[in-house]
């Protein structure tokens, strides 16, 4: 019977730390996908049909839309977090109720930060592919097609984190409910 629970602990344990590596991996890579997010191209726009064309150079950068910005923040966090719980794991933490408190209540914490962010960059890119005719917002990923492209690419990895600390809560709390009094 002990030798059976120390298996579980151990099984538990590797799954915890898989999920751990990956929700730091997602997050990097969402974090560095919208960091490094920048278009620039040439707009002409004809004034007459008699001139030619006037060139205009148009730029789009993350941190020039707040909600890229909170995505960027939020998986910056999200991977800091990741890290540093990656050694309580290492620890032995088996009978420090306080700590496995924080670790579940900060894994929530972490869930809430990411699906938020991810919401509120997926609700600027609808806008950026649809545009919005009721307040004349016209659509921008015509324009910066590679833009949107890495913005949507960086909104799925952080959904994606996001679940992996969802599983993260539930392996928890499975966890607490399997321990002994």
């Amino acid at each position: 019977m002990e030798d059976e629970r120390k298996e579980e602990k151990k099984m538990g344990s590797k799954i915890e730390m898989v999920f751990r590596v990956s929700g730091f991996v997602l997050c990097f890579v969402a974090a560095i996908v919208v960091g490094l997010n920048e278009q620039t191209t040439i707009l002409p726009l004809t004034l007459s049909l008699d001139l030619p064309p006037l060139d205009f150079t148009l730029t789009a950068k993350w941190y020039y839309l707040s909600a890229l910005g909170y995505l960027l923040a939020t998986n910056i966090i999200a991977c800091s977090y990741s890290f540093i719980s990656l050694f309580f794991l290492l620890k032995d933490t088996s009978n420090d109720n306080i700590l496995i408190l924080l670790v579940i209540i900060l894994d929530t914490v972490m869930v809430a930060l990411l699906f938020s962010s991810s919401g509120a960059a997926a609700a600027v890119g609808v806008i950026a592919y649809h545009g919005n005719s009721h307040v004349q917002w016209n659509k921008v990923c015509d324009i910066y097609g590679r833009f949107c492209i890495q913005v949507a690419a960086s909104t799925v990895l952080s959904l994606a984190g996001a679940v992996v600390f969802m599983l993260l809560v539930v392996l928890a709390t499975v966890g607490l409910q399997k321990r002994p009094s």
